[in-house]
């Protein structure tokens, strides 16, 4: 099933859902950055949740960067994510792994940190990008989306989200996210039985892997109360906005000296993107080309 993401409605509005399917972008940040798979958990399920919270922006431009920071050895997690659908981020430590949690599956929370910050920055376009911090609650990623946005945004919300590996693949990856709004919060009965309702799924990963689509999982949280499935369809893909022209231009900015310097002593330079790991070579002649258009422009 391609990656996609569909929004629903139900309690006559009053309440908000987003869906989204990631197994294919994960697996392709998973080969781009060579993660552990730990590693391919934890950027997964924040890649999710990227996408579902950018979803219920407005303007077409509109970006939300997450980053996570927690004291695990894992390290730092970014995630940048488009309301068009494509999301790219990296972690700092890719290889490393953890044994299995408690609960036998994957140990995010221990690879990410309890102790640390979640920063999430919402940008629409103009203007300056909104921003919240808020304390990690456990590392999972799922838990500290939503405790941020109980926290920063005054939203009651759910968030499910999992990333599935076997033999080194991503089988299943996505996640779910259901908010109370304003009109129906104060129907305390509706939100204790959503709250119930998520709290007894077994995971968002197993819902997939049982051949449940985005419609069964929210005819079966949400079917009872008004359902309304949105007709449109998105599709998402891992994509990274970084080129050969884009790198040669930071090249540039490091100056004459700078440029001479790599000439000298690496016949050439080499940048690699920290968000999607692609390789960018500059040779001697190219970066003495930058010298020339340097002297020409001063």
């Amino acid at each position: 099933m391609a990656d996609q993401l569909i929004r629903a409605t139900a309690a006559d509005g009053g309440i908000r859902a987003v869906g989204a399917i990631s197994t294919r972008l994960t697996e392709e940040a998973k080969r781009r950055h060579k993660l552990s798979y730990v590693a391919t958990a934890a950027l997964g399920r924040t890649m999710t949740a990227g996408l579902l919270l950018v979803s219920n922006m407005k303007r077409a431009e509109s970006r939300v960067n997450i980053r996570v920071k927690g004291n695990g050895p894992l390290g730092g997690i970014l995630v940048d994510a488009g309301l068009d659908g494509t999301v790219r981020g990296y972690v700092d430590n890719p290889s490393i792994e953890l044994p299995p949690n408690a609960k036998g599956k994957l140990d995010v929370g221990g690879a990410v940190g309890q102790d640390g910050y979640l920063y999430v920055v919402r940008d629409v376009g103009y203007g300056y990008p909104y921003s919240s911090t808020v304390e990690l609650v456990s590392g999972e990623i799922g838990d500290d989306i939503a405790n941020y946005l109980v926290t920063s945004e005054q939203t009651p919300s759910a968030l499910v989200v999992g990333v599935f590996l076997e033999a080194g693949e991503v089988k299943a990856a996505g996640g779910i996210l259901v908010q109370v709004l304003p009109k129906a919060a104060r129907d305390e009965a509706l939100v204790e039985t959503l709250e119930s309702r998520v709290g007894a799924l077994s995971g968002f990963t197993p819902l997939l892997q049982a051949g449940k689509t985005l419609p069964d999982i929210f005819e079966q949280l949400l079917g009872d109360m008004g359902l309304v499935l949105l007709p449109e369809i998105q599709l998402l893909r891992f994509h990274c906005g970084c080129s050969r022209s884009r790198v040669m231009g930071a090249l540039k900015m490091l100056g004459e000296a700078e440029l001479q310097d790599m000439i000298e002593k690496d016949n050439g330079a080499e940048a690699t993107c920290h968000f999607c790991g692609e390789v960018y070579q500059a040779s001697s002649d190219e970066l003495a080309q930058l010298i020339v258009d340097l002297r020409a422009q001063s």
